[in-house]
């Protein structure tokens, strides 16, 4: 068969494989790294496949379609996400006009509405994957009888059908990401290292954060972990393919939350010696095991991407994250003496914010010895809990799947409470940028972690990032 899998743009910069797919105000690009892995399992089952990562390269719809009249394929894979979906069917609708391929839906939004995203499409998409995509496609791939085939939803005499859903795969069957399809230089981001790659250490998560997408709707709860030799199997082959990568970034959700995984990856990098080659960093909940901290550090891990999310215990239990600022203060001290550099994610937004705990989020990510922070408001998708409560409250502001993001495709906030509107939410996140950022503490703090002429490169773009998303976006309380 062959076979071709698009990840389609969606307005300038646009990213899909972050967890809130839209033009992130860092301005960063994600790499396609589970499509990858999609693409991989289907090449290792026989068949020819193309990918093409549009909105990376910000292709238009133009240069797209000809990319698939070039190919003529038989079956066209699409990734969907919220904002994008009606973007994403027309792709659909286009390809059977070119060469009548069986279409199928991919992506964390055909897998919590399935039957929406059948309907809308009026015919043009003949599956939709529910669930980890890996094997289902493949079987669909083959040619298996469509009642067989686990994890699907289709149309049938005019009736949405749900076939049993797949269970959970074994990560250590997986291969890896079959990157000869992209250039990893088309992916910028300010606080990496370039060029850099990711990497998947495992699936799943046992965490019960009620906004968190990909347990929720692709991979479950349940944490499947990689053998620790596969890991690191795997980063000396992205090292093979391409010698000059300056670091790898663990996207495991949660690489820290079992201490004798952490500790075999950290050994077996020693081991090898790639802790002398390249740099890494990964997710980390702030509960982490802080004894793990100068292993990882010896073993090359650089930078830590921390999830504090909120800066209140209110908040943090309002979305059932499981951990305190009090533990979180405690790891980062720990963290920075070490000498790691700290990314910290925070949300605006709880069930139950208030301006005055929009501020404490604020004041607690300032009086943190953070490098750089990335402030949102809390994402509300389609098949997670935070959506079903915000949804039976009528909280959401959004009328339509393309109200996710605003007109420029860039971040907006869905929800609105009766003791802080959409508005104040809009306004806080964009007050927590600047007062963390437009501090001297803090510029001169950027300006000493200055060690390379790469810094130099990376700080302006992050900078150039910062005063173009303000020049669009200006908020009032």
């Amino acid at each position: 068969m062959k076979i071709f899998y698009l990840n389609p743009s969606y307005g300038e910069d646009f990213v899909r494989s972050a967890r809130w797919a839209a033009k992130s105000r860092g301005r960063v690009q994600r790499h396609p790294e589970q499509a990858l892995i999609h693409i991989a399992v289907l090449e290792n089952a026989g068949h020819e496949c193309k990918f093409l990562d549009a909105a990376a390269m910000n292709m238009g719809e133009e240069e797209t379609v000809n990319e698939i009249k070039a190919f003529m394929p038989d079956i066209v894979i699409i990734h969907t996400t919220t904002p994008s979906i009606y973007n994403d069917i027309n792709y659909a609708k286009i390809s059977k006009k070119i060469c009548n391929p069986k279409t199928v839906l991919v992506g964390a939004h055909a897998s919590a509405e399935p039957e929406d995203s059948l309907l809308k499409s009026q015919g043009s998409v003949d599956f939709v994957v529910i669930g980890e995509p890996d094997y289902t496609l493949r079987d669909i791939c083959s040619g298996m009888d469509t009642n067989l085939i686990l994890g699907i939803g289709y149309m049938k005499d005019g009736k949405y059908i749900e076939n049993e859903k797949r269970p959970p795969l074994d990560v250590n069957e997986l291969p890896f990401p079959s990157w000869k399809h992209i250039d990893p230089k088309f992916y910028h981001d300010a606080g990496k290292l370039y060029p850099f790659l990711t990497l998947y250490t495992g699936r799943g998560c046992f965490a019960l954060c009620t906004f968190c997408r990909e347990p929720a709707v692709m991979d479950g709860r349940r944490l499947r972990i990689r053998d620790a030799k596969k890991v690191v199997d795997e980063m000396e082959y992205d090292l093979s393919l391409y010698p000059d990568l300056r670091e790898i970034m663990f996207e495991t959700d949660t690489f820290t939350a079992v201490p004798k995984h952490v500790k075999e990856v950290c050994e077996e990098i020693i081991k090898r010696g790639l802790n002398k080659k390249i740099k890494w960093s990964c997710n980390v909940r702030t509960d982490i095991d802080t004894s793990l901290l100068p292993l990882m550090k010896k073993a090359g891990c650089r930078m830590l991407m921390v999830g504090f999310e909120f800066g209140t215990n209110e908040q943090l239990q309002a979305v059932k994250k499981g951990t305190t600022i009090e533990k979180a203060s405690k790891f980062v001290k720990e963290a920075k003496r070490l000498g790691f550099t700290i990314h910290g994610c925070f949300m605006i937004g709880a069930p139950n914010e208030t301006p005055k705990s929009a501020q404490a989020t604020i004041d607690f990510a300032k009086s943190l010895p953070l490098d750089t922070i990335q402030v949102s408001g809390i994402a509300v998708y389609p098949g997670t809990e935070l959506y079903k409560w915000a949804k039976e409250n009528n909280y959401i502001k959004a009328k339509d799947w393309t109200d996710w993001v605003d007109e420029n495709h860039e971040q907006v906030t869905l929800l609105s409470y009766p003791q802080m509107s959409k508005e104040q939410i809009d306004f806080y996140i964009d007050k927590g940028l600047k007062e963390f950022y437009m501090r001297p503490s803090q510029m001169f703090r950027m300006f000493f972690n200055i060690r390379s002429f790469d810094d130099i490169i990376r700080k302006l773009y992050g900078f150039r990032s910062f005063l173009d998303y303000f020049s669009k976006n200006k908020r009032k309380a």
